[in-house]
């Protein structure tokens, strides 16, 4: 599934921070986002994965084919690493956690409880979570915050892995992951605000 992203604009808080944005990722590519902190990269993420509507442009080849990971890992303490991968399993329609323990060498914790996990332990498992959800478009924000460098690499092969089944991916990250594929800097789509005191500004607020 082709992601289409055309003359896209998003706002935070009520106001536009990146507009015109277009880009195509197709099957098997992957889109690594780049700009300064703040700018706008988590927006336009939480607007591709469907969290919040854009204020205009459009979004196609999106809707339920995304799954997203943003800076939260998405785990219940209280349950087991391994249990963890079987709730999502089951919220997504899907079967099987070993490739996702696999994946992000969990198999040796897979009878931990979550809340016990260091927070590098903790992110691994937000990320296997991914694989389990047996989505196509993967919309990642920051996924190697809290990981070392052995699993950075994991992150890596695991990216390369669904995109040579035909997943594609959109991530915004500061770290080289050896990817092949297209970098954005979205710093020339940054919003140009209003002047204060017209009255566009003062509607931003109303």
């Amino acid at each position: 599934m082709t992601l289409t992203v055309t003359d896209l604009t998003v706002a935070r808080a009520g106001m536009p921070v990146l507009e015109g944005v277009s880009f195509v990722v197709a099957p098997g590519q992957a889109l690594v986002l780049r700009g300064p902190n703040g700018i706008g990269k988590t927006t336009l993420l939480r607007t591709l994965a469907g969290l919040q509507a854009p204020v205009a442009g459009r979004v196609d080849g999106a809707g339920e084919a995304v799954a997203y990971a943003g800076h939260a890992d998405g785990i219940k303490a209280t349950l087991t690493v391994a249990e963890n991968l079987t709730f999502w399993a089951r919220i997504f329609g899907t079967q099987g956690i070993g490739t996702a323990l696999a994946a992000y060498a969990l198999e040796p914790l897979a009878d931990r409880i979550s809340g016990e996990l260091s927070a590098g332990q903790k992110r691994r498992l937000g990320l296997a979570r991914m694989l389990v959800t047996g989505r196509l478009v993967w919309v990642m924000d920051e996924p190697t915050v809290s990981l070392d460098a052995g699993a950075v690499e994991m992150f890596a092969s695991a990216i390369r892995a669904h995109l040579g089944q035909g997943g594609s991916a959109v991530i915004a990250t500061h770290v080289a992951l050896g990817l092949e594929g297209a970098a954005l800097d979205v710093s020339p789509f940054r919003a140009v605000l209003p002047a204060p005191g017209s009255d566009a500004f003062d509607e931003a607020f109303l």
